[in-house]
């Protein structure tokens, strides 16, 4: 609202510009998941880990972004995941990313590649 001119009895008058309604507010939110996974593809994974996003994949569901596959940067994990978060219309971020084995042949849960 707005103030207005001196009303008798000293009192301003107020007058009303408009009205914004909860849809009004999270329109912006409303995007796509497609839209949304091509700029978390984009920004969260392209950015950080360059060309080495073969084993990365991003699903979207109902704003709902999982983080999937294998990276070989360990330390971004956690990056990705902030970032994600980061990107209009992300309602969640579920992160399954794993690191590259460094000495596969020292875990003993790891199969035998030979």
């Amino acid at each position: 609202m707005q103030q207005g001119r001196t009303a008798a009895g000293g009192r301003q008058r107020r007058t009303l510009k408009g009205i914004v309604s909860r849809c009004d507010l999270l329109k912006i939110f409303l995007r796509e998941d497609e839209v949304i996974a091509a700029e978390v593809r984009h920004d969260v994974v392209a950015r950080p880990y360059g060309t080495h996003t073969e084993t990365f994949r991003v699903e979207l569901d109902d704003g709902v972004v999982t983080l999937a596959g294998q990276v070989h940067e360990t330390a971004l994990i956690p990056l990705a995941a902030c970032l994600a978060r980061t990107v209009p219309g992300v309602a969640d971020v579920r992160c399954a990313l794993v690191g590259t084995p460094s000495h596969p042949d020292l875990d003993p849960d790891l199969p035998d590649p030979g």
